[in-house]
């Protein structure tokens, strides 16, 4: 490098994202969280929460409802992994149920659930964990570090930079490469605004999922 050359941080930024698999919102975002990894020096932490147990308790959509008790599976799954298993093996998990939910546009949990940890080399017996009760607990706590942060007026996904949360960013088509970069650049510097609390506006499409998974 020449001595004239800016000198470059090599700081790392830390970021956390909390996801649920059968949100395509938060599939969205953590597609560009990948790019940003490429893009910025970025280490993202990936976490669990859940929309079944954001609305438990509200007067849903019939049809909402339904997607609601059936979200419980995946999370109760990923939640059993990780405490089996560690940090390590969530995203992994992630990427094959989400493949499936979002790119194949499946439904069928079961056997969503048992090709994802087939995939992910993880044991085909966490599967029982999809109508178990016994790591409800542990997934709630995960679903409260992000609400603790952010509050309960908002959904997936909820992403931390640097220690500030918010929910979002909402984006459609993922960016890529250095637009993704960019975008990761507007939520350092939002991030780091004293009193900043929204930007917002109307969706007028929804999600666009790469063709090539």
């Amino acid at each position: 490098m020449p001595d004239d050359a800016p000198e470059v941080s090599r700081a790392r930024a830390q970021a956390e994202m909390w996801f649920d698999p059968v949100c395509p919102w938060a599939w969205m975002t953590s597609r560009w969280l990948m790019e940003v990894e490429q893009a910025r020096p970025v280490d993202v932490t990936w976490s669990v929460m859940s929309l079944s147990v954001l609305n438990q308790g509200r007067d849903l959509d019939p049809d909402y409802q339904a997607l609601m008790d059936a979200a419980w599976a995946p999370v109760r799954v990923l939640t059993a992994a990780r405490a089996a298993h560690g940090d390590a093996v969530l995203k992994p998990l992630y990427d094959a149920l989400g493949e499936r939910i979002h790119h194949q546009g499946r439904r069928d949990y079961g056997h969503i659930i048992a090709e994802a940890l087939a995939e992910a080399g993880l044991p085909a017996e966490l599967a029982a964990a999809a109508d178990s009760e016994s790591y409800d607990e542990a997934l709630r706590a995960s679903h409260q570090r992000a609400i603790d942060l952010v509050g309960d007026e908002v959904g997936t996904p909820v992403i931390s930079v640097e220690g500030v949360a918010f929910f979002g960013p909402v984006v459609s088509p993922s960016p890529k490469g250095e637009a993704a970069g960019r975008l990761w650049d507007g939520c350092v510097l939002v991030a780091g605004t004293p009193g900043f609390y929204e930007l917002k506006r109307t969706r007028t499409t929804g999600p666009i999922f790469d063709q090539e998974g």
